[in-house]
């Protein structure tokens, strides 16, 4: 009998102990429960989560960049002949160096200067003609002015005896023994040869002497024309460079025919000389606004500077590439076409830019997004990211020096979440 009551107290000490735990449990939940106007349960705000950062610096993401190129000649000439002949001697052969103003080679021609000389000797009998002519003129200009003189000689002795008799027959009317109507007459007749004689001298005053007949003339000038042509034809005869280079493509030998327009051969101009590569579109972003890159041959610490010429705005179907070409002065001709390369498309200092963890980026697809901290906010901020060197990469906008950046668990982060900054550590 005791063994069940007891037994049965033990049932109600254990159930009390149930209830007394299940109540304070209830109570501890009521304690951080909250009622909405609607009866309905929610669970208050958590704490916010900590987080530590890094400040935003700018460092060295590599070396600079370079690519391999080649060394081009900057022009290609064609050489052409403007005469036709036989090649009589060859000064200039495939690979040499040549001057502007230099004979690669003299063509013969038997027909041609047989043409020039008997243009030589037209010009000739046109001069002797013309000279003729003149000696002619100046003779007959002489006689004209002889005659012309003689005549004013004739003319004055006229007029003295015109005078006398005037003067005379002015007495005898004076007196009576000759009518006014009479000394009239005289006068008219002393006038007007005295205006005869004046007109003589004014004519012979003005007297030039007489030209040569303007057929001579034009005869000449055909025939100077003819000639000059001709000895332009002969200067043809020797083929000369255009412009200093390196000979090549001429593939002739002495004997053989050419007609105008005949390929002689071509001249490549090295001075200045082109430097050429290929780059891919991050490459060509790199430059950005520059006129001017480095350029080296491997192996050689020496660099120079070389002007940028063109840089290919439309990409390449085929190679998948931008062209770009550098022009750089080449007065001992130290580079030949062929001669490999490296052009170096970044400096020092371009490799000096703002980086981030990788680890901090948060990778959506094609974007990327890093948590920037503001106050006790964190921003999601899109940027926009250049080179790789991890575990850095480059960030090209989005982001500046100085700024605060959450280095922990980013992904775990929304935008202006509320956080709590442990730590401010380094990239």
């Amino acid at each position: 009998m005791r063994k069940k009551r007891r037994k049965q107290q033990r049932k109600v000490v254990r159930t009390l102990c149930i209830l007394t735990l299940s109540i304070g449990i209830l109570a501890g939940c009521s304690d951080t429960a909250v009622t909405n106007s609607d009866g309905n349960s929610v669970y208050s705000d958590q704490a916010p989560k900590s987080v530590k950062v890094f400040k935003v610096i700018k460092q060295k993401i590599g070396d600079p960049l370079e690519r391999a190129a080649e060394a081009q000649s900057s022009a290609q000439f064609g050489i052409t002949a403007k005469a036709s002949g036989d090649i009589d001697q060859i000064l200039k052969k495939r690979g040499d160096m040549v001057q502007e103003g230099d004979v690669i080679l003299r063509i013969r021609s038997g027909e041609l200067q047989t043409q020039r000389e008997s243009a030589a000797l037209a010009v000739q009998t046109a001069q002797e003609a013309i000279e003729r002519a003149k000696v002619k003129a100046k003779k007959e200009t002489e006689n004209q002015r002889l005659d012309m003189s003689n005549s004013i000689q004739k003319m004055e002795l006229g007029m003295t005896v015109l005078m006398r008799n005037y003067n005379k027959m002015k007495n005898d009317y004076d007196i009576g023994l000759v009518t006014k109507a009479q000394l009239y007459q005289m006068e008219t007749q002393m006038m007007s040869a005295r205006m005869d004689l004046d007109q003589l001298k004014q004519k012979l005053s003005i007297l030039e002497p007489l030209s040569v007949p303007a057929e001579f003339e034009t005869q000449l000038k055909s025939a100077q024309v003819a000639l000059q042509q001709l000895d332009q034809s002969m200067k043809n005869l020797e083929v000369k460079a255009t412009v200093s280079g390196l000979l090549t493509e001429m593939p002739l030998e002495a004997g053989m025919a050419l007609q105008p327009g005949d390929k002689v051969g071509i001249i490549q101009r090295l001075d200045p000389i082109k430097i050429k590569a290929q780059l891919t579109e991050a490459e060509t972003n790199q430059i950005g606004k520059k006129t001017e890159l480095s350029y080296f041959v491997p192996g050689v610490k020496d660099k120079y500077k070389g002007t940028i010429s063109y840089l290919s705005k439309v990409i390449d179907p085929e190679t998948k590439t931008y062209e770009i070409n550098l022009e750089v002065p080449n007065k001992d001709l130290i580079l030949k076409p062929g001669t490999k390369l490296k052009v170096q498309l970044t400096d020092e200092q371009d490799q000096i830019v703002v980086t981030v963890p990788t680890y901090s980026i948060v990778k959506e697809g094609d974007n990327a997004f890093v948590f920037v901290l503001t106050g006790d906010t964190v921003e999601k901020r899109s940027i926009q990211l250049g080179r790789l060197n991890e575990p850095s990469q480059e960030v090209l906008s989005g982001l500046k020096e100085g700024e605060m950046v959450v280095k922990t668990s980013p992904s775990q982060l929304s935008d202006k979440e509320k956080v709590q900054m442990t730590a401010i550590e380094e990239q």
